[in-house]
C-alpha cells in the first residue's frame, strides 16, 4: 500500500523534474512533440535522478517530515 507521503513525494518530484526539463527545452515543438526522442528521454531521466538526488539532501538536513509524524505518534 503507497502512503500518501509517498504520493506527495513523487508528486514533488515530478514537479521538480518538470521544471528541471522545461529550462532545456528549446522551442514549443520540443514541448508537443508526442514522439520520445533519445534527446528528451536523457532530458527527463537527468532531470528525475537530479530531482531524487535534491529530495535526498532535503531529508539530510531537514529529516523526512514522516518519520516525525511516526515518532511522535508512538509516544
Amino acid at each position: 500500500m503507497v502512503t500518501e507521503m509517498e504520493e506527495g513525494r513523487k508528486r514533488v518530484l515530478g514537479i521538480m523534474a518538470s521544471i528541471l526539463v522545461s529550462r532545456h527545452l528549446k522551442t514549443t515543438e520540443d514541448l508537443h512533440d508526442s514522439r520520445p526522442s533519445p534527446r528528451t528521454e536523457a532530458l527527463v531521466g537527468s532531470a528525475v535522478q537530479w530531482a531524487e538526488r535534491i529530495m535526498r539532501r532535503i531529508d539530510g538536513q531537514f529529516g523526512r517530515s514522516s518519520d516525525t509524524r511516526r515518532d511522535s505518534a508512538s509516544e
